[in-house]
Formats: structure tokens, C-alpha cells, sequence
């Protein structure tokens, strides 16, 4: 089954999108929301793209690598984002970013060295 060997993949993108939805609901309580403001964007940006990553690599998918790499380049920016501040919720969320980009930068340059980028044709929109 292909999702098999996404499997550490699709576990960090997981773990990543929870992280990402609890700092966003943490960060609402922060007495100075308006200061917030971009990192809880980045959150729900990041936790929705994780979660789209896993359900390709779940089913397979031929654009795994193409949604893992972008994946990726969200996770970046919102670890970075939460990684200024020091409340816990924001590390632990900057930590999970940082694991799950990793893990999809090795799943998209595995899945891209086996044959499963994008399909001859392909454009995007």
C-alpha cells in the first residue's frame, strides 16, 4: 500500500496540523492578539496544507512530492513565524514545523527519485 511508505511523513504532517491548530487557538488568548496576527495565519495555513499533504500521500497520490515540497515551504515560514515568540505553544508549534518540513523535503526528493513526480503533462493552474 502506498501510504506505507509516506507513513513517518504523513505522521509529522499530522502531529504538525495539531500543533499548528493548538498554538492558533493558544495565540487567540494572548493579551496582545493584533501582535498575533501573522502567526496565527501561518498556523491555519500550515495545518490546512499538512493535512492536504497527508491525504495525498495517503492515497497515493502521483503529486505527492509537488504538495510536500510546498508543505514544506509553509512549515518554513510558520516555524520561523513562531519561533520569535516565546510562549510554549509557539515553540513546540516552531518544533513540529521544523520536523514535518524535513520530513516532507525527504519524502518529496524519495518519492521524485522513484518515479512519482508530477505526470508527464501536468501543468498547474
Amino acid at each position: 500500500m502506498a501510504h506505507e511508505q509516506f507513513q513517518s511523513c504523513i505522521d509529522e504532517c499530522n502531529a504538525c496540523a495539531t500543533a499548528c491548530d493548538h498554538c492558533a487557538v493558544s495565540c487567540l488568548a494572548e493579551q496582545d492578539v493584533q501582535k498575533m496576527a501573522r502567526c496565527i495565519k501561518l498556523d491555519m495555513d500550515c495545518a490546512q496544507i499538512c493535512r492536504l499533504a497527508a491525504s495525498y500521500m495517503a492515497r497515493g497520490s502521483e503529486l505527492s512530492n509537488v504538495i510536500c515540497n510546498a508543505c514544506a515551504e509553509i512549515c518554513d515560514a510558520c516555524g520561523e513565524e513562531c519561533a520569535q515568540f516565546p510562549m510554549d505553544h509557539c515553540q513546540r508549534c516552531a518544533e513540529a514545523c521544523r520536523r514535518c518540513a524535513a520530513e516532507c523535503r525527504r519524502m518529496a526528493t524519495g518519492a521524485q527519485a522513484a518515479g512519482m513526480g508530477a505526470a508527464p503533462g501536468a501543468t498547474a493552474h
